[in-house]
């Protein structure tokens, strides 16, 4: 099953670039769709490969952190090549 994952990643320090920077670039370095804009990150792909990368990549983003915040929607299809028809 395809899926889109939206992850908007919040750091709750002051130095907090360089984390969002790390695990955007980790997402990048998979075979999946990635697609980056200024509020978010998404990610398309198989359930399985998208859940696996996200799972690795999310704990590793939170072990950088001293606290922080990840908000993340989940839409059953692969929704990449949306187009508003408005």
């Amino acid at each position: 099953m395809k899926i889109s994952v939206e992850l908007t990643i919040t750091p709750l320090q002051n130095d907090f670039e360089p984390t969002i920077i790390h695990f955007i670039k980790k997402l990048r370095a998979s075979n999946l769709k990635v697609m980056e804009n200024p509020l978010s990150t998404q990610v398309y792909g198989d359930y399985d490969d998208v859940m696996k990368l996200l799972t690795t990549e999310i704990k590793e983003a939170f072990e950088l952190m001293e606290s922080g915040l990840l908000y993340m929607k989940v839409v059953k299809s692969d929704r990449h090549d949306y187009e508003p028809h408005f």
